[in-house]
Parts: structure tokens; sequence; C-alpha cells
């Protein structure tokens, strides 16, 4: 079955069928850049497979995370540089092999009035994006260092499905915008506490990490 199959909970009949005519589906290994600062868009990507981490540089020049897109989800971002057809200011990295479909801009205003779907779609995608931007800037606002680090480890768990969680220290502190130092001092009171296991680029979440 076709991957762009898995979007059939997603969006109407006719919609899939024009969606397989215009889409190019793409393929992206691990750490490959999929959207770059700078770089004009001229397609929408939605995910069949795989993560996408979506990062944005702030004024002192500092890579901040934003969210992570999954199966069936897409970079809204993405689509307001194509409707107006501007240059990217977020980044979008492969976080493990990607299959997207690539939606040509032409076809974005086309379905919002052909296609209920595709409306409900974007306007989710929209709403979605806003309500994650917002728990990020709550939880730098608010919430302090081990907390955040907490949350992000639970994310990891969400987006990936494994309690084995594939990064390094420094991706971590770079994600949170802090020092690999501070992360690997509070990574090192979780594993005391018998809530993680360290391994090299490793973390594993055990069951008591929920507690």
């Amino acid at each position: 079955m076709s991957a762009i199959q898995n979007l059939a909970a997603v969006f109407e009949p006719a919609l899939l069928e024009e969606i397989e005519e215009s889409g190019i589906i793409q393929h992206f290994k691990e750490g490959d850049i999929i959207m770059d600062y700078g770089k004009y868009i001229r397609m929408m990507p939605v995910i069949l497979k795989g993560t996408i981490k979506v990062s944005r540089l702030d004024d002192n020049g500092n890579e901040i995370l934003l969210y992570y897109l999954t199966s069936s989800e897409s970079c809204s971002m993405a689509y307001s540089c194509c409707i107006e057809a501007k240059k990217s200011e977020v980044k979008a990295i492969a976080e493990d092999d990607v299959e997207l479909i690539a939606i040509p801009h032409e076809k974005l205003d086309e379905w919002l009035c052909k296609y209920p779907g595709w409306k409900n779609y974007i306007m989710r995608s929209f709403n979605e994006r806003f309500i994650e931007l917002l728990k990020s800037i709550e939880s730098i606002a608010f919430h302090k260092l081990d907390e955040r680090l907490i949350e992000y480890l639970k994310e990891k768990q969400r987006i990936t499905g494994s309690a084995v969680i594939k990064v390094s220290h420094s991706m971590i502190a770079d994600e949170l915008a802090t020092s690999r130092v501070v992360i690997s001092r509070l990574l090192k009171q979780l594993e005391n506490n018998k809530k993680i296991i360290l391994y090299r680029s490793e973390i594993k979440l055990l069951p008591a990490f929920d507690h």
C-alpha cells in the first residue's frame, strides 16, 4: 500500500488523488537538511514517515528548538513562506529516515477553496504549531532547566515510541539553549536517582522516570 494512503484518515479521496498526481515523494536520511535558513521554499512538505526537527535562530545566533513534526503533519512555516514567497526563517532536519510528499506552492490556495479537508488540515496545523510554540515560551520563561530537560526527554520518547533516546549531551544543550556541562550534570542526577541510564550518545528512560 502506498504511504500516501496513510493520509486517507485526513483527506477526502478526491484530494488524495490530486496529492498523488501533483506531489513529489522525497526521502531524507537522519541529519539531512530539509529546509534551511534564507532559502526560498517552493513546496510544502507533508510527512509520511519519520520525524523532523524544526529550529530557529534567535537574535544572538543561537539555534532554538521550535517543535517536532511526525507522520501526517506539516510545517505551517513552510506553508506561510510558500504563499508569501518569503525566505525560510527556520531549519528543518530529519531526525531519522524521513519520507514526505512535497506539495507544489500553486496547489496550496487552490485546494483551500476546493477541499474542506485541506482547509481543516491547514488550520489545524497552524493551531497545533501555535500551541507548541506557546508551550516552548512558557517552558523557557517559567520552568526550571531540570523540568525542561524532563519534558524534553518525554517528548523524545513520545515521538520515537522508544524508552531509548539516541541523543548526545551537546545536542540536548543546543536544543535547550544551555551548556553541555549543565546538561551532563542534570542527567547524572537523574541517573543517580535511578530514573535513567546513560550510555554513549544514548539515554535509557527507566520506569521510575515517570514518577
